[in-house]
């Protein structure tokens, strides 16, 4: 394949230099720009900002009239059609304006780009820069140190706080920081090696397309990264007047928060943006909205945003009932005795294949091998073995035998077996033996039986019982089927946990809790818990607290969250070898952005050796050269118990080291902090290949730079990419070596057959190695097929969630509309001929006029508008129109009636002097169950009780669709789980989730559209008397999901924690940095600053305290 693509470069040319060549154009534009910029002033530089503004108004101003003028219009319509209408008129335009700011960015980007590099320039060669006050550095100068107003001028120091740590600007744009501006801003991925200054080149794009004023998000992966980028760049931009915040320093649902995405410019974590999202549409009151429509995102570290963490959706849960129930503890006895009764069973049939194989019986032994590699094929004896000369292939020899046919002969090897492992997919399946084994055990032989549910039914039918019998029987048929799926499937999570899933490998025990470790980082994912009941599996394999299970409210993938922004592009060192994934999924094309400076490490072709212990003790021999030759050593590990295991191993030769792991992450601002000086050995985990810098002086780079030795190859080239990428920044010396062995997983699993046997022949002997690039590229080949199998199961996962993301979206409209309530007459029309149709439709098809008055009555509290005869002789579409003309008439009717009521009961409220009220919450009711509606008294009165019913509108809207949606949830979980039976149907399950989730969608649409309709209809005050109208209060938000993260401190941040510490004077609780300022005596002097003009005044606290509270001062200093 490799020669096939240097042919096909040979013709059609290489992508990377053609994606170059068409920037570099632009880059001569923006340098020429930059060099006129030199000759002009301060406040001219920042004019250029106004005027692009300008401009961007300009194009604006005509659409907005027009948008105004059709607004207005609209109150005056009563026809719904027509309204309708406008609000599609009024979409247009707004795509209008998009597309035509878009255009005048892309015209201006050479000027701005040059606005950026000379203002970068301009804060590196002057420590003060004096600017003419505006209003904007006035209001900055009150919170910001190093921004100071001198009479009607602002002078800003290139000194400032980056999050707890002090910096002075010296950055300046290169080239090709503004090539990777260029891509990101056309909408792509700038691949940048670890170094190149990735946070400096967002600045580019970041300050274009804010000047849009539709906000710019800029995504990180972690929340202090969030909080000290915007910190550190953040004066670059406020320097021009756009404002910037970051979400993660605010509560959720906040003023504070909502502001901070009102900013030009807002930073945060990938999960805080989904999580607010989704938050948003929970909300009950445009108050609590915080996020405004999706305009610009770029992501950094995109490849481990958009893939690692794509591939755990995020969700809003809480506690369902009886969720605390449960048959884990139950049954784990008897899965722990069949665990370790296959496990005795498979070190005999393992001893025999030994025996047979060495009396050169390959047939026979290799049935035993491959019955033992089924069973359990993580087995340390058995990956051993497999490791001698010719093993190997005698059990891809036999697999490939058993194979053929589809399987066919397979069952003869798991007969002996209890389960059967698939460790390549990560599923397990009980055989009949372990079935019956798992039966035998209790009284009931069918205990883990699940009954043919068509053959039960038809068996009951035929009975000839009476209807109530033959419900109650079918009844306790379908309950015992139930019962019985989520036993089997308890179980199967059972089976998995003890398994595949290894302590301090897959995930560690802290604090009496079971906790994942991120495979492609190494660090704890606090938070997160494996789906589907494997974490409660885990959590009683344990013996640690089984957490009760929860209903989802919400939830989406991060795929489809970025999805839905107009423009997306990111920044990262490692996406190349995810491209197709990108752009398949994102349709984010990668570019390979050169490097500043030529690389200068010496990356050596891998290492093989045939065993573990092998290469272990090659990686302690090489790492003590090293550290001899005064080279510090970065050891990277993929898990715990390799790291630990390393440690023991360098303890023993007495050479001094670090170790990070996920258990120890805390330790890693002052393990990185020490990783770079000479000598000293650092093991680490995958945590340290991301996010990580270690600097080294020039004594390090005269030995020869860091060293980088990875003990094992990750199953993503991605990962051993950034673990290189620790060394040889910026031309930095360094060299990097991989060491693997043929037990490691990665070559167990997917490594060549042909590497096998090339070892073999070979004839090696104890402790010998291969190293070649062949060797190298097979390795590499290995990981493509990994990769290709983690793309299909992100796939799969986002292939689920489209289904459930075309009904969000459908919901999220609908509630939209109703929060605002602008589009809510429009939905409330097409619910209504909707219910109409469904109706004629249901009871048209079988001629039955007396259930279809019945329903009139029921939903609309009306009679059929047609006779029996006129019904028989009608066809839908007529009756339809019939109905529904009939329907809207009577809700208008209806709705003016309501008004009537209620507006002497508003009167009297109103009027009333005792009563303060502004808001009011007023109770309505169908006659079956009361909502209470909340609405503005003097709104009310104002309008004559009309906007009190359309509060009633929005209320009972809300309140039907998110009761109704969870339930839908709820379902929606459940049916993806049944699917997955399917596959012993030989059917694939997401066809069926597609068919059955749109059946179950339009029965949910079709239950709610009734529910509103018919509450609409019937909903009235139960009293008229005006004191069972209340106040309404603000409530307290109950957030129902914890979010928070305890992040992962490298020495950036520690430097950050300990400016807090110095601040506060112990450790904040919280991630949100707040200065607690000594109390203050009411008599002590004080000095204040007026935030418009700058004027100081020195007095007394207690006077000084109610303009501080007016909001049009704030506190400089208290004298002491």
């Amino acid at each position: 394949m490799g020669f096939l693509n240097n042919i096909l470069k040979i013709f059609l040319g290489n992508k990377s230099k053609k994606d170059l060549k068409s920037l570099y154009p632009t880059v001569s534009k923006i340098n020429s720009y930059s060099e006129s910029y030199n000759k002009i002033t301060n406040d001219e530089l920042r004019q250029k900002t106004r005027s692009f503004k300008l401009a961007i108004s300009k194009i604006k101003d005509p659409f907005n009239e027009k948008i105004g003028l059709l607004k207005n219009q609209i109150s005056s319509v009563n026809d719904i059609d027509e309204k309708e209408r406008i609000y599609l008129e009024i979409d247009n335009f707004n795509n209008v304006i998009h597309e035509k700011v878009n255009s005048y960015l892309d015209e201006i980007l050479p000027e701005a780009f040059a606005v950026v590099k000379e203002t970068a320039k301009r804060f590196k060669e002057n420590e003060k820069i004096e600017v003419e006050a505006s209003q904007f550095d006035i209001e900055l100068s009150s919170t910001k140190n190093h921004i100071k107003i001198n009479g009607n001028k602002a002078i800003w120091s290139n000194s400032w706080d980056a999050a707890g740590k002090s910096i002075k600007w010296d950055m300046v744009h290169y080239d090709v920081q503004l090539i990777g501006g260029i891509v990101m801003h056309q909408g792509k991925i700038a691949e940048m090696q670890t170094g190149e200054g990735k946070t400096l080149v967002a600045t580019l794009p970041v300050y274009l397309n804010s000047l849009s004023g539709n906000g710019v998000h800029l995504v990180t992966v972690n929340d202090y990264l969030a909080k000290r980028d915007s910190a550190w760049m953040g004066p670059i931009f406020e320097f021009h007047g756009l404002s910037v915040d970051c979400i993660d320093y605010h509560k959720p649902n906040s003023e504070s928060r909502r502001k901070a995405y009102l900013a030009d410019i807002t930073y945060g974590t990938n999960n805080e943006f989904g999580f607010d999202y989704l938050r948003d549409n929970m909300a009950h009151s445009i108050k609590d909205l915080v996020q405004r429509k999706h305009n610009y995102a770029i992501v950094d570290e995109v490849d481990s945003v958009l893939i690692d963490d794509a591939r755990t959706p995020l969700i809003i849960s809480g506690q369902v009932p009886d969720g605390d129930k449960h048959e884990f503890k139950i049954l784990k006895p008897q899965i722990s005795e069949l665990v370790t009764k296959q496990k005795q069973k498979l070190i005999n049939t393992l001893s025999v294949a030994k025996k047979l194989i060495s009396e050169g019986n390959n047939d026979e032994g290799g049935v035993e091998l491959l019955r033992a590699y089924r069973g359990l094929p993580k087995s340390k004896a058995l990956i051993k073995f497999l490791s001698q000369e010719g093993v190997r292939q005698i059990l891809q020899k036999t697999e490939s035998y058993y194979m053929q046919d589809n399987n066919k002969e397979m069952p003869k090897i798991d007969s002996e077996l209890f389960f059967v492992i698939d460790e390549k997919n990560n599923q397990i399946e009980l055989t009949d033996k372990g079935v019956e084994n798992l039966s035998t055990q209790g009284n009931d032989e069918n205990f883990f039986v699940l009954p043919d549910l068509s053959s039960e039914i038809a068996r009951i039918e035929k009975l000839n019982l009476k209807f109530e019998e033959e419900s109650i029987k079918k009844e306790k048929l379908l309950k015992e089927f139930g019962i019985k799926s989520e036993r089997i499937h308890s179980m199967t999570q059972l089976l998995k946990a003890y398994t595949l899933f290894e302590k301090d490998v897959s995930y560690v025990v802290v604090d009496n809790q079971v906790k994942i470790v991120d495979e492609q980082t190494g660090r704890i994912m606090e938070g997160r818990r494996y789906s589907d009941g494997l974490h409660q599996a885990i959590e009683a394999k344990e013996n640690v607290k089984i957490e009760a299970a929860t209903q989802t409210f919400a939830t989406i993938t991060l795929q489809n969250y970025f999805r839905m922004y107009e423009k997306l592009s990111g920044m990262t060192g490692t996406a190349i070898t995810e491209s197709g994934e990108f752009w398949e999924i994102y349709k984010l094309d990668v570019v390979e952005i050169p490097t500043n400076k030529s690389i200068s490490r010496n990356d050596e072709n891998d290492l093989i050796y045939k065993t573990k212990r092998e290469k272990y003790n090659a990686v302690i021999n090489y790492v003590e050269s090293l550290s001899n030759m005064g080279r510090p050593v970065l050891i990277g590990t993929t898990s715990v118990e390799i790291s630990e295991l390393l440690s023991r191993m360098l303890d023993r030769k007495k050479i001094n080291h670090n170790v990070l792991n996920a258990k120890l992450h805390k330790k890693e601002a002052d393990v990185v902090a020490e990783a770079g000086k000479a000598g000293i050995v650092t093991i680490a985990t995958n945590m340290a290949g991301r996010g990580t810098d270690i600097k080294i002086n020039d004594v390090v780079k005269n030995n020869g730079g860091l060293a980088i030795i990875g003990t094992e190859r990750h199953d993503s080239r991605r990962v051993d990419r950034q673990l290189r990428g620790r060394s040889g920044r910026q031309g930095d010396p360094g060299s990097s070596q991989f060491y693997v062995s043929l037990e490691d997983n990665l070559m167990r699993l997917f490594g060549s057959e042909r590497m096998a046997k090339l070892m073999d022949r070979m004839g090696l002997k104890e402790g010998e190695v291969i190293q070649h690039s062949m060797i190298t590229k097979s390795i590499e080949r290995a990981q493509k097929k990994v990769e290709e199998n983690n793309f299909g199961i992100r796939k799969r996962l986002l292939e689920y969630d489209d289904v459930m993301n075309s009904q969000r979206e459908v919901i999220y409209k609908r509630r939209f509309n109703a929060l605002f309530g602008e589009r809510l007459q429009v939905d409330i029309a097409n619910m209504l001929y909707d219910t109409c149709s469904n109706i004629c439709e249901t009871y048209l098809t079988n001629k039955d006029f007396k259930q279809f008055e019945f329903e009139l009555i029921k939903v609309f509290s009306f009679t059929s508008p047609v006779s029996q005869e006129e019904f028989n002789n009608s066809n839908i579409d007529e009756l339809t129109a019939k109905l529904y003309k009939l329907s809207i008439e009577h809700y208008k009717t209806k709705t003016k009636t309501n008004s009537e009521i209620v507006f002497p009961v508003v009167r009297d409220v109103y009027q009333n002097p005792s009563n303060k009220f502004l808001r009011i919450i007023v109770p309505f009711t169908d006659g079956v169950k009361t909502i209470n509606v909340v609405s503005n008294l003097k709104d009310a009165y104002e309008s004559k009780g009309e906007t009190l019913i359309r509060d009633f509108e929005k209320n009972i809207s809300l309140a039907i669709i998110d009761e109704s949606w969870k339930e839908h949830l709820r379902k929606m979980d459940e049916l993806k789980q049944s699917v997955q039976l399917a596959v012993h149907e030989q059917k694939d399950p997401l066809l069926i989730y597609k068919f059955e989730s749109f059946e179950l969608f339009n029965s949910f649409v079709d239950k709610v559209n009734k529910e509103i309709i018919s509450f609409l209809f019937k909903g009235e005050l139960p009293s008229k008397d005006s004191s069972n109208i209340r106040e309404a209060k603000n409530l307290k938000t109950n957030d129902k999901v914890n979010t928070s993260k305890e992040e992962v401190l490298n020495q950036d941040q520690l430097a950050m924690r300990r400016a807090t510490q110095q601040n506060q004077g112990h450790l904040p609780k919280a991630e949100t940095i707040v200065r607690q300022q000594p109390k203050i005596g009411r008599n002590q002097k004080v000095l204040i600053k007026n935030i418009s003009n700058g004027e100081e005044k020195e007095l007394k606290f207690k006077q000084a305290e109610v303009l501080i509270k007016k909001g049009g001062w704030v506190l400089i200093k208290q004298q002491l």
